[in-house]
């Protein structure tokens, strides 16, 4: 079935996966931040995805996608191919509901994020170094086990859940004119375009993404999403090698797409930790870093999406 069957999500779609996500995801908080309001002229604000349980956002979209799965299904268990966040989110949402998870991994796989999977009983197998790689092991095994297939971004259940984060921001910030979100495969992204289409298509949304990964970019330009050659970034949770169809669908003829320097995200990653206290990774300080590198410059009250914490912070002064 293609993308398109299925139609933009619904505002019911959307709100019965908050529903459902009620004591397990936490409503996370807007931080104002005084420095970059005042570097942006507008009021701004963190969308503190960091603090889920699982360290990031893609405990949304799992949980959503496992919750709505067969119990037949369930029984024999599910398998993921990720970076790592949505891995974490997936053992994390299978060990709460009795569920066994297989999670493959890149080699390059960062040792906080290998852990996290390991802390919630997921069964870590590594595959290589590329989102191709992970998916062609996990189809493998999926056939030899006959296990579940959870996608990290481009699935229906995946993006609706990511797009409660835009219902959040609407209930917390109604007068808000503009969000940056981070897009690898762009299901956190499109999810909030989901969300924004449905109850305030007025508000800006743009996408960020490293310049050595810019799936998005290329995928607007070609109208469609293209396969890039390779991708390369310190942002290790947004380097698919092409956005999702289902996510592109939402994202299309709505987002913006803005790239940042890995210079800019490394500059990024090290201000929240000093500057705001805040532990990010690289992925999710790439909001931050368009906005103080100039690259988005919002009109009005503005919200930055910080997708994940995942990161060791002694490695956070060792980015360079």
């Amino acid at each position: 079935m293609s993308p398109e069957a299925g139609g933009l999500l619904t505002l019911a779609e959307l709100e019965e996966a908050a529903a459902g996500l009620r004591g397990v995801a936490v409503r996370t908080p807007l931080l104002e931040s005084p420095a970059l309001s005042d570097a942006a002229g507008v009021p701004v604000y963190l969308k503190l995805e960091n603090q889920q349980p699982t360290g990031a956002f893609k405990l949304r979209g799992a949980w959503t996608a496992l919750r709505r799965l067969p119990e037949e299904q369930r029984k024999r268990g599910v398998i993921t191919y990720s970076s790592g966040n949505h891995g974490q989110a997936l053992a994390f949402a299978a060990k709460r509901m009795g569920v066994r998870a297989v999670i493959v991994m890149p080699e390059t796989a960062p040792a906080a994020k290998v852990e996290g999977v390991k802390r919630w009983d997921g069964e870590v197998v590594f595959a290589g170094t590329t989102s191709e790689d992970r998916y062609e092991k996990a189809m493998l095994l999926a056939r030899e086990q006959g296990l579940a297939v959870i996608p990290p971004f481009d699935h229906r259940d995946i993006v609706a859940g990511q797009g409660t984060v835009g219902l959040e921001i609407l209930d917390q910030l109604p007068e808000v004119t503009d969000i940056a979100a981070p897009v690898g495969g762009g299901g956190l992204a499109g999810g909030i375009a989901a969300a924004l289409r449905a109850r305030q298509p007025k508000v800006r949304l743009t996408a960020v993404e490293p310049e050595g990964a810019a799936a998005l970019k290329a995928a607007l330009a070609a109208g469609r999403p293209v396969r890039l050659e390779r991708t390369f970034s310190v942002a290790d949770g947004l380097l698919p090698l092409a956005v999702g169809a289902i996510p592109f669908l939402h994202l299309r003829d709505f987002a913006h797409s803005v790239t940042v320097s890995e210079a800019a995200i490394v500059e990024a990653t090290r201000w929240l930790c000093y500057q705001q206290k805040l532990v990010v990774e690289p992925s999710g300080a790439v909001t931050t870093a368009a906005l103080r590198s100039g690259a988005f410059r919002p009109s009005g009250p503005t919200v930055l999406v910080v997708s994940g914490g995942n990161v060791d912070p002694a490695a956070i002064a060792q980015l360079a």
